[in-house]
């Protein structure tokens, strides 16, 4: 049995939300939309997403490193959302492990947001329904469209390429490979879920930093000491102006 996955690469994900916007417009407009947005901008947003980008500030000052971490449902191998599904409606795939849920039988209630230790699924007020990634389901399996084509739209629109997408349990595929020689790893393992998502952990990068490098690098009295260059007859502040 296969079991579908992406890999994250978080050396190269930027933060740019290509994944969010590019899942969002295919989603949206197929079997698994339509996913609404309310209050879309402002600092608490409101809305349906499969995917989001967290941001974090990690190090200290002023070693600090800004970190993107993509995340989406992690399609568990022993999915914690399914057995708690009152009506079935949360379910896994056998022929390739992509969890989903069934719209017709969901009731809303919420049990396998409790379940999930990921935060990965979405209530639609709207439609009064649980959501999540389907690992563009309805793509992945479109003949008519080109193989190249025939992958999760967040994949397809990656700028940096930071994600991979294949069957984690075909050693010989993009995605294992991967993950044996960059040391892929799953999320939060000790939950027992067997997460098939990968990432791929960040390189170390030593940072040489100056004291004189914590001033503005773009102050020109600093840079180029050019008090003593101006004119006696010119005050400091009228060639400021």
């Amino acid at each position: 049995m296969s079991q579908l996955a992406l890999v994250i690469d978080l050396n190269v994900c930027v933060g740019c939300h290509a994944c969010v916007t590019s899942c969002k417009q295919w989603n949206t407009s197929g079997d698994a939309g339509p996913m609404f947005d309310d209050n879309p901008y402002d600092k608490d947003p409101t809305g349906t997403f499969f995917n989001r980008v967290q941001t974090y500030e990690i190090g200290q000052f002023p070693r600090t490193e800004t970190l993107h971490f993509p995340k989406s449902c992690l399609h568990c191998e022993d999915a914690p959302c399914v057995p708690v599904c009152p009506t079935g409606a949360s379910f896994k795939r056998e022929d390739d492990g992509i969890v989903l849920v069934d719209y017709d039988k969901c009731i809303g209630c919420k049990y396998c947001s409790w379940a999930c230790p990921y935060g990965a699924r979405e209530f639609d007020k709207h439609q009064k329904v649980m959501k999540k990634c389907t690992l563009c389901v309805d793509r992945i399996y479109d003949e008519s469209l080109p193989e190249s084509m025939r992958k999760p739209a967040c994949v397809l629109a990656c700028p940096t390429s930071a994600r991979l997408f294949g069957d984690v349990h075909d050693p010989d595929s993009e995605v294992s490979v991967t993950i044996r020689e960059q040391g892929g790893y799953q999320l939060m393992p000790e939950w027992g879920t067997k997460p098939s998502n990968h990432y791929l952990p960040r390189r170390k990068t030593k940072m040489h930093i100056h004291e004189d490098e914590l001033v503005r690098a773009d102050n020109p009295l600093k840079k180029e000491d050019i008090r003593h260059e101006i004119s006696d007859d010119v005050t400091l502040d009228d060639w400021m102006m």
